[in-house]
């Protein structure tokens, strides 16, 4: 194992702790509690907080910085919230995530609503009593993270895939679908890691154009994987939507990706002078992905 993939253990490690400790098991024994802790601290790969993390490091932000890490739990509260509710019957139905049952499936459609909407208050409750922050900083992270949640984010992104999914779509009526849903939290996250470091509006312009492109090349992943039996989730779960794979067909969509992350790498190198921690996670994050179908993500025509 080299430094690199050490450094995202110990982070991993120290996710996990800290978001145990923020929703402590011996605090209610409720069923609406306990799938808050078994939707949050499942295994993930716990993607955007450690691009928080990452990105305010090279940002010249010391990991250490007293609480930065609880933004990035936050910001993985966040994301587990959105995920019971997309997994819920009236949505996706998803009875699989991350190798696991889905809340809903274990503790019933209710709880798993109530679990959520719970944790999307525990989760700006953990900005708001951040260590060490000043208020101006805990209330522009405030303000960030409500824009991706609400409906210039991941709800009106969600809608928009669950009203026009089932029909034809341009490729760009999907493209629009895929930034509310994905890249607006990845957004979100490194917005928050440049208020902690005090970027400039420059640099924060950059990192939300390299979000962008990000968020839209997770998203073309995560539709190129829907038929693998090895993700954590159910297969196929995109059958009979309008995906980009869908309209243009898998080629297409792998030359699409590794445009998305040519871009995305121009936008952090030029935002981040001082570290390449972000670069050399997203670069390795996506070549273990393409490895599944024998491909590079840095290798044009591969």
């Amino acid at each position: 194992m080299n430094n690199h993939e050490d450094e995202l253990k110990r982070l991993r490690e120290a996710l996990q702790n800290r978001l145990d400790q923020l929703l402590p098991a011996g605090e209610q024994q409720d069923l609406v509690f306990t799938a808050m802790r078994e939707g949050t601290l499942a295994s993930g790969k716990r993607v955007r907080p450690l691009l928080l993390i990452l990105a305010a490091r090279d940002l010249g932000c010391a990991v250490e910085q007293p609480g930065l890490l609880d933004l990035a739990c936050a910001v993985e509260m966040v994301h587990a919230a959105s995920l019971m509710l997309d997994d819920i019957p009236c949505m996706d139905n998803a009875l699989l995530r991350r190798g696991r049952p889905t809340i809903h499936a274990q503790y019933g459609e209710s709880v798993a609503i109530l679990a959520a909407v719970a944790l999307l208050s525990r989760a700006f409750g953990v900005v708001v009593e951040a260590q060490s922050l000043p208020p101006a900083c805990k209330t522009q992270a405030v303000a960030e993270l409500s824009l991706a949640v609400g409906s210039q984010g991941l709800v009106q992104g969600q809608y928009l895939d669950l009203s026009e999914g089932s029909r034809a779509r341009s490729s760009e009526a999907i493209l629009l679908a895929n930034e509310l849903k994905t890249s607006r939290l990845f957004d979100a996250s490194l917005q928050m890691a440049a208020i902690v470091a005090g970027s400039s509006l420059q640099t924060r312009q950059r990192l939300r154009c390299f979000a962008q492109d990000l968020g839209q090349a997770f998203q073309l992943m995560d539709d190129l994987s829907d038929g693998l039996s090895n993700t954590g989730k159910d297969a196929n779960q995109d059958s009979g939507k309008s995906t980009l794979v869908a309209l243009l067909g898998a080629e297409a969509v792998h030359q699409k990706l590794r445009e998305h992350l040519r871009s995305a790498d121009e936008h952090i190198a030029s935002a981040c002078h001082r570290g390449l921690s972000t670069r050399h996670f997203m670069h390795a994050w996506f070549d273990k992905q393409m490895a599944q179908f024998g491909k590079s993500s840095t290798q044009p025509g591969c």
